[in-house]
């Protein structure tokens, strides 16, 4: 482990919380939009569905001198990173309205004719997870700092 591993790994949880905030920054914005621009085969109007981030652990970066390391030892992971996002399968919030341009004009499975397909986010829980985000990109600050205040003093130590 080096110097500045503390770092790189605290700033790829810095990069995907960010990532995470702005996903739900964008479904709160986009709660009320009840057409994305895309129909169902019988062309009634898609919401937007709601995105998550799928995060993984980052793979190792293999550097020249691991490449000669001994072919026993572990390389263990170092950060996170966002390995895709997806969106939620959750059910649309239907409600009857068939004067809206946007009420289904044809019965489809999951919609009657008359009423309109409103996305699934839920506030609550995008509030809920922005405050879980916010807190982890907090927490990764704070590391973050911990880790610059220990190669400081790693480098007083060496200055004596």
């Amino acid at each position: 482990m080096g110097l500045f591993s503390g770092m790189n790994i605290s700033a790829s949880a810095l990069t995907a919380q960010k990532l995470r905030l702005d996903l739900i920054s964008n479904n709160i914005a986009n709660m009320n939009t009840t057409n994305s621009g895309r129909t169902t085969p019988g062309g009634n109007p898609i919401p937007y569905q709601r995105e998550i981030a799928i995060f993984s652990s980052r793979p190792p970066q293999k550097d020249f001198a691991s490449l000669f390391q001994d072919a026993r030892t572990q390389l263990s992971s170092e950060g996170v990173q966002v390995t895709q996002v997806i969106e939620d399968e959750s059910p649309f919030r239907l409600e009857y309205n068939p004067n809206s341009p946007e009420a289904a004009k044809v019965a489809e499975q999951g919609i009657p004719v008359g009423y309109v397909r409103y996305p699934n986010v839920n506030l609550s829980q995008e509030m809920i997870d922005m405050i879980s985000a916010s807190r982890s990109y907090e927490a990764n600050v704070t590391a973050l700092n911990a880790s610059k205040a220990m190669a400081s003093k790693a480098l007083e130590i060496g200055k004596g």
